[in-house]
């Protein structure tokens, strides 16, 4: 048995949960959020399960709109006819993206930080209890 491919026309065999799971991917984030909702309203366990999957496969917070607007400043721009406007704003976009590269780097430095502050203090906590009286 041969199975058609997405070129012929047909979508390749799938499950009807990876179907419906591209078919939201598809609408966008809109369409997750809804689907959700109306989960909850028809019956709570199914909108719940919705909520965990979104979160659990980060649909929740990174989505179509993150990655646009990230990828903007990174599009060429087409030219306004000055040329020092067009310096300016190639200078500023430029000047834009490294501050957000740094900014990201940043985050992840104080996320990095925290986790060993936390770590530690564990750790700490641990060997305070292990050093506690042992008499029996």
């Amino acid at each position: 048995m041969t199975t058609l491919t997405s070129e012929q026309g047909f979508a390749p065999r799938a499950s009807w949960f990876a179907r419906a799971e591209g078919w939201l991917d598809d609408k966008g984030k809109g369409a997750w959020i809804a689907a959700m909702v109306l989960g909850f309203v028809f019956f709570w366990p199914v909108g719940l399960a919705f909520l965990m999957y979104m979160i659990w496969s980060k649909r929740m917070f990174s989505g179509k709109s993150c990655a646009t607007r990230s990828r903007s400043f990174s599009m060429p721009t087409r030219s306004t006819g000055n040329a020092a406007f067009d310096a300016y704003k190639a200078d500023t976009l430029r000047r834009l993206e490294e501050e957000q590269t740094n900014f990201e780097a940043f985050l992840t430095r104080l996320r990095e930080a925290k986790d060993k502050a936390e770590f530690d203090q564990f750790m700490d906590e641990r060997a305070k209890r292990s050093e506690g009286p042992t008499e029996a």
